[in-house]
């Protein structure tokens, strides 16, 4: 799930790779080891392994995504068991339980209240951030002002897409968008929504004659070739056939991956597949294998399609424009048709070998995204990679250092307006990175205080 910084003495080529994005971004790494912890211990937990993810594991060990470096939150080259959200009761624990630790006196939290922007005050020679005008759940306005303390600041914190949107909303970005939708400059920036960039992933799907545990994802594989290779199967036990998803397509169909796993009965399944005609059935018929690209080079960009918070803004990701990107994907697909093929998956799906075409024509027929299909998607692994894509919502960028903010993630050319989520990142740190951008939310909160005292002020 993260990237830590491990201060005890590792061989050379994991502590380079383990080590690399913290120092990119030039955090602290002693805070950065304070910070993880605090996280982990609230909201993270050690899955019970199910059978299917250790014959994942094996699949991948006879691959050479090795070693094998058992469980561990870590980020290292190998195969691993990494960490879940979800608790031994099968709940899924969320950023909002952090808060079990904040002061009740020092803290309000509005829970139905969407910003519509920030305000500022643009009488001095510099704009200064004073305020946020939001909605409450009537659909009344209210305006919150800031005190008149020179420590007194806003923290956007509205992820990857939210937080290029709002700068826009609120007028600061590229002065010809801003001017096109009708809305006031504050700021102009022409790097605001720019540099967005996903972790494209692509799906194997692989079809069982047997009922098989449910399992999210447990094993990762993190190759050397800049590919990620996770799998997820199985709702529970049906008479007919295991009713199966794999995480990124629950969430792509609806409400299905808000409820928790104990209560994904092969019943409730069943009904929802009823109410959904159009999505394919062979996407329940199955596990998958998640082939993801690490550090794509390939970015896009964000533009505002209306002034209206609500309206999600148009973003292009443009996966695979860079050459290195789609031949990583292709590496992917064929270690992930590999494993499909191989006698750990052959003995534990009780399936006959499939050909690579029929696992790719069946991959085709479970994929649920809205791009064109083509007819030779089978028959290209680049047209298949194109054709398949699919986000496992790991975006990053639109608002990167040294561009939008600076070291300390302060938008440059205002005052009291600071950014702290996965909108200043050059790269998507991890497996997963909500560890690592829950982390950096704590890691900030800290170095914030730390940097108060050390200016003789007082928190």
């Amino acid at each position: 799930m993260r990237s830590k910084f491990v201060m005890k003495p590792l061989e050379k080529l994991k502590k380079l790779f383990f080590c690399r994005f913290i120092h990119k971004v030039g955090w602290d790494a002693k805070l950065v080891n304070k910070s993880y912890p605090w996280v982990e211990k609230q909201i993270v937990h050690r899955p019970k392994v199910a059978p299917w993810q250790v014959v994942v594991r094996d699949s991948l060990l006879d691959l050479g995504v090795a070693p094998f470096n058992g469980f561990t939150y870590d980020h290292i080259y190998g195969t691993k068991f990494g960490g879940t959200i979800f608790d031994q009761f099968g709940r899924r624990q969320t950023a909002a339980e952090l808060l079990a630790s904040a002061d009740p006196r020092k803290l309000t939290v509005l829970v139905h209240a969407t910003v519509q922007k920030v305000l500022f005050d643009i009488s001095g020679k510099r704009p200064k951030a004073v305020g946020v005008l939001f909605k409450d759940e009537n659909g009344n306005q209210h305006q919150a002002f800031l005190s008149n303390s020179q420590r007194s600041e806003i923290i956007l914190s509205c992820g990857a897409i939210g937080t290029p949107q709002m700068l826009l909303l609120s007028g600061i970005g590229p002065k010809d968008e801003l001017e096109e939708k009708k809305i006031s400059v504050v700021l102009h920036n022409k790097f605001v929504g720019k540099g967005m960039a996903d972790n494209p992933m692509n799906a194997i799907f692989v079809p069982f004659k047997r009922p098989v545990q449910q399992s999210l994802i447990q094993t990762v594989g993190i190759t050397k070739m800049g590919v990620y290779i996770e799998a997820s199967s199985g709702f529970g036990q049906s008479k007919d056939s295991i009713q199966c998803h794999h995480g990124i397509m629950s969430a792509e169909i609806g409400q299905l991956s808000t409820l928790p796993p104990k209560q994904r009965t092969p019943e409730a399944i069943q009904a929802y597949i009823k109410r959904k005609k159009d999505i394919p059935h062979e996407a329940f018929k199955g596990g998958f294998i998640l082939e993801k690209i690490a550090n794509p080079i390939s970015t896009g960009q964000l533009r505002l399609i209306s002034t209206n918070v609500e309206d999600n803004p148009s973003v292009t990701f443009n996966y695979f424009k860079h050459p290195r990107d789609l031949q990583r994907c292709v590496d992917g697909i064929r270690m992930a048709t590999k494993m499909v093929q191989s006698e750990h998956f052959r003995n534990f799906t009780q399936c006959d070998k499939q050909t690579t075409d029929k696992i790719l024509n069946m991959s085709v027929s479970a994929n649920v995204n809205l791009v064109p299909k083509h007819t030779n998607d089978t028959k290209s692994l680049e047209q298949f990679c194109k054709d398949t894509v699919i986000t496992i919502w790991h975006y990053h960028g639109g608002c990167h250092v040294g561009k939008v903010v600076n070291s300390d993630y302060k938008v440059l050319g205002v005052n009291r307006l600071r950014i702290v989520d996965g909108s200043v990142f050059d790269e998507s740190p991890g497996t997963n990175p909500q560890a690592t951008v829950m982390m950096m939310g704590r890691y900030m909160g800290l170095k914030i205080l730390r940097d108060r005292l050390g200016k003789g002020a007082g928190v």
